[in-house]
């Protein structure tokens, strides 16, 4: 770069007195650009970066035979959070899953149909036996995979899990696993 041209870029990126406070600490002006530079350009390489790592999960979308039924199961019994959908058509609810994952449960199903355990929505508690105790108050059932037994099932990883179904059947696991 010019020499003439870096004292004054110095000077627009960090002021005058940035420059006088950190050239006192014995910093010269490539090193204060380069670190004005990496301050200023943070931010949009770490944005740069977490768009490259691919996509990201949005929402699952569940169709469901009778939409209060269904909400009302999410929001009492998986205790999740109602949030904004856009079609305001009565034929949606959106719940919070995460900080950016939604689930959408939508109406229009014609019949219950059976659902494989192995497809099922996970979630993670403090306590597996507590949230057993808030489906026994709930009169919901819950077992371990085979749906043989109540006591939690105890993966290889010590993580501790449950099986529910929704109202539609769709399989739900609870689990303790802290990530």
């Amino acid at each position: 770069m010019n020499r003439l041209i870096l004292p004054d870029l110095c000077r627009r990126l960090l002021g005058r007195a940035g420059l006088r406070l950190l050239g006192r600490a014995g910093l010269r002006l490539p090193v204060l650009v380069g670190l004005r530079l990496m301050v200023l350009a943070a931010p949009l390489l770490l944005a740069m970066g977490a768009r490259s790592q691919g996509p990201h999960f949005s929402h699952q979308t569940i169709f469901v035979t009778d939409l209060d039924r269904s909400a009302n199961f999410y929001e009492k019994v998986m205790e999740l959070k109602r949030i904004p959908e856009p079609f305001h058509d009565g034929k949606h609810v959106w719940f919070r899953l995460s900080e950016h994952g939604q689930l959408h449960v939508v109406s229009g199903a014609t019949a219950d149909v059976p659902h494989d355990i192995n497809i099922h929505l996970a979630f993670s508690v403090p306590s597996v036996e507590a949230f057993a105790k808030h489906l026994d108050a709930a009169n919901v059932k819950y077992g371990n995979w085979a749906q043989n037994s109540t006591t939690p099932q105890v993966r290889p990883d010590k993580v501790k899990q449950i099986y529910l179904q929704d109202p539609d059947g769709y399989w739900i696991e609870v689990n303790d696993d802290k990530f």
